[in-house]
């Protein structure tokens, strides 16, 4: 009888949930609100709920489940103890014991980047290989690291946090770590802005970014691909960044491929043209071989990775 696995995103302002068949196929995908009230006290009662709702009108009963994975945000250790959500109000303690008092199933948690590069691993941009380094270029820069096929948590879960690799000595701002010159303050979609401004108010050549009622990363890369020269600097200057720090991840990590996902990834494969020369100069040699992709599957990677965890 087939069997299946239930992957659960927990976001700031959603739930993202999904009913997976042992091959990845999604039976069904639906959303909650997360309610944070309560220091978050909310949140597992309902997803539990909301389980339990989707399985009476799928006609499933708990036996037909495998079990339940869970991406939070915040460091996850691999037996699924989080070490503070501070966006969700969580403090301290474990998911999967927090999560069986209201369900009768197996239960497996890690963090909501892992479990995103998880499910890029099985069904997405990295499939087909067990050693990859997803990459989230958003407001942040998020990164998951797969290794022979498992997710490296690190002793407290904070393995994978790419974003916070030491780039740049010379950086007056805090970065939001508080710590100055990490590796999101230039290569996510903020840093990319704030490279753009740096490079505006250096000189007063010609640029269609002038003109821009406000700047954005997506401005940037609309800019480069009309070879826009200043813009085609600030690619430059990001490239260098981006690549530099992957090339150091990836003497530690050596993966496969990079798969690059986040808004900043709307820009396409042109991302790659600016990337790829920097981390081929820093690498090392027996990294070299790395070859970068797109995420492919958005805002699903969550429910995906989830679902895998307990799949595999």
């Amino acid at each position: 009888m087939e069997k299946y696995a239930i992957g659960v995103d927990i976001g700031g302002t959603t739930v993202k949930l999904g009913v997976f068949d042992r091959l990845g196929q999604a039976v069904e995908k639906w959303e909650i609100p997360t309610i944070k009230e309560d220091q978050g006290s909310h949140i597992l009662p309902d997803i539990a709920a909301s389980i339990k709702d989707k399985l009476k009108s799928l006609e499933l009963t708990e036996a037909d489940i495998l079990g339940v994975g869970v991406g939070a945000p915040g460091p996850v250790d691999a037996d699924g103890t989080v070490y503070r959500a501070v966006n969700l109000g969580w403090d301290v303690f474990n998911i999967p014991q927090a999560l069986r008092t209201y369900l009768n199933l197996p239960v497996k948690a890690a963090n909501d980047a892992n479990v995103a590069a998880f499910g890029e691993m099985w069904q997405g941009g990295g499939k087909g290989h067990a050693n990859i380094v997803a990459v989230t270029l958003g407001t942040g820069v998020g990164g998951g690291i797969i290794v022979n096929g498992s997710i490296l948590t690190g002793a407290t879960g904070a393995g994978g946090e790419i974003g916070h690799i030491h780039i740049e000595d010379n950086e007056p701002e805090p970065c939001g770590c508080q710590n100055h010159g990490c590796l999101e303050q230039y290569a996510s979609a903020t840093g990319l802005v704030r490279l753009a401004g740096r490079r505006l108010a250096r000189d007063q050549e010609p640029s269609v970014l002038r003109s821009c009622s406000e700047l954005s990363a997506k401005a940037v890369w609309d800019a480069v691909k009309e070879k826009d020269r200043v813009a085609i600097q600030i690619a430059e200057q990001f490239g260098e960044y981006l690549g530099k720090g992957l090339a150091a991840v990836a003497a530690v990590a050596n993966p496969e491929v990079f798969v690059i996902g986040g808004g900043v990834s709307k820009a396409g494969e042109i991302l790659f043209d600016y990337i790829r020369p920097a981390y081929e100069k820093y690498v090392f040699q027996g990294c070299r071989n790395a070859r970068f992709a797109l995420a492919t599957l958005g805002n699903d990677a969550g429910i995906f990775g989830a679902a895998g965890l307990i799949i595999f």
